[in-house]
């Protein structure tokens, strides 16, 4: 049975301050010319501006929100307007059979048809791509070796240059994963106190991927598919789905975008309320292209997760939907820092390779100095190291903690915690929306 949605836990769906604002203003019955409900969705009319109603509805089973008005937010007022109405008069909701005219097929994914392969030609494309990146990763022991040899002080007085040109040998070489670590580390230099070690770190972190590769086939099944995942290899989703998988209710605890050469990247973390596993799902959107949005943080579903080969496995894909969303009532994870960084070494001592480890502390207090928030503690006094967060949204952690432990959830990255999303007083709320 679903859980009861609640005014605060609707409100905090909405995408910004403003939309929440308007959609209580429509939270009104005389406004909606028409509404219903039944298992799977809410539906309604609201009489907008123009001479036609905006029709709006909500997909109680994902928790996707649709409707015709221009907004490009999502949900739009009008969705939340109508998810507040329900949750505060559901008996004026009498229609019980959705109209056609206001079925408007929130779109699911669903996998492409499959195609004959040519198993021969295939097979010559993978050899061809597997001589290129040993040749790359060849070129690219040597130019490392070098680096190190002249000294890490001579990164300093590199430009972006330096690093950008090998990246590109190993992009003709096809070896995408590592030319991003490479354009990733050529910032550290000049990343202020303690670069040298930060980057010496990630430069070992390379030289073991190089080692790695060089002995793929001397390791477990699992090792090999992180070591050719972190090089640019990709798994394929389709066979991937016809495995089992494990189905729990997800806990959606953070999402974040990320967007470089117009390509946005959007991360949302899950974590399996029984299984106490974190779950990673991708998204991406090319240009003008919209993301998924039926992942919202402060929400949880009931599903089925299929995850990606590897040692310490994450990422994911929704295998199957079962039961409509419901809203997170509580924050899982660690009691205590202490235990959060015995589970992050043991990840890497599993995959070395992880970049973003999640993680959802359940009693800790925000640390502010100078107007900033520069670190999480918990109740032994451990702390986190924090990162990321503007001067809009440390404000309102104060806020949300008002000086007392609440649930937060983020990523860390071995140096720096960079939190999500805050639990306090029953409430959800996504750090990122503001």
């Amino acid at each position: 049975m679903s859980l009861i949605w609640t005014q605060e836990q609707i409100i905090a769906l909405a995408p910004d301050t403003s939309s929440a604002l308007n959609a209580q203003v429509l939270a009104v019955r005389s406004l909606w010319l028409s509404l219903g409900y039944n298992e799977q969705a809410i539906w309604g009319e609201c009489q907008g501006s123009g001479s036609n109603p905006y029709r709006t509805q909500i997909d109680l089973t994902e928790l996707a929100f649709k409707c015709n008005c221009p907004s490009h937010k999502t949900p739009c007022k009008h969705a939340i307007g109508l998810f507040l109405l329900f949750a505060d008069q559901k008996d004026a909701f009498t229609e019980k059979t959705l109209p056609q005219k206001i079925s408007l097929d929130i779109p699911k994914d669903k996998p492409d048809t499959k195609k004959v392969v040519d198993t021969v030609a295939q097979a010559k494309r993978a050899q061809m791509r597997y001589n290129k990146v040993t040749a790359g990763m060849q070129d690219l022991e040597l130019w490392l070796r070098d680096l190190v040899r002249q000294g890490l002080a001579v990164a300093l007085g590199q430009p972006y240059s330096f690093w950008d040109t090998a990246a590109a040998r190993l992009v003709d070489a096809q070896a995408s994963g590592v030319a991003r670590m490479l354009r990733q580390i050529a910032s550290i230099p000049h990343s202020g106190i303690g670069w040298e070690e930060r980057l010496l770190t990630q430069l070992g972190r390379v030289y073991l991927l190089i080692s790695g590769f060089k002995r793929l086939e001397t390791f477990p099944a699992e090792m090999q598919a992180d070591i050719r995942t972190q090089i640019g290899w990709t798994q394929n989703q389709e066979e991937l789905l016809t495995s089992s998988g494990v189905r729990d209710r997800w806990l959606i605890l953070g999402q974040r975008i990320t967007e470089e050469d117009k390509l946005r990247s959007q991360f949302n973390w899950l974590w399996g309320e029984q299984s106490q596993q974190p779950a990673l799902i991708l998204n991406f959107a090319y240009g003008s292209q919209p993301l998924d949005t039926t992942l919202i943080p402060g929400t949880s579903i009931d599903a089925e997760l299929v995850f990606f080969e590897s040692a310490y496995p994450l990422r994911s894909l929704i295998k199957i939907h079962h039961n409509p969303a419901d809203p997170v009532d509580k924050m899982p994870g660690f009691g205590s820092i202490q235990h959060m960084m015995t589970a992050y070494a043991k990840a890497l001592a599993q995959n070395p390779w992880i970049e973003q480890f999640p993680v959802a502390l359940q009693a800790v207090m925000p640390v502010f100095n100078d107007g900033n928030c520069r670190a999480v503690r918990d109740a032994d006094g451990y702390m986190l190291s924090t990162t990321g967060l503007s001067s809009q949204q440390t404000w309102q952690l104060l806020a949300l903690s008002g000086g007392h432990a609440v649930g937060i959830f983020g990523e860390w990255n071995g140096d720096r915690f960079l939190p999500l999303s805050v639990y306090a007083e029953n409430v959800f709320v996504t750090l990122e929306k503001l």
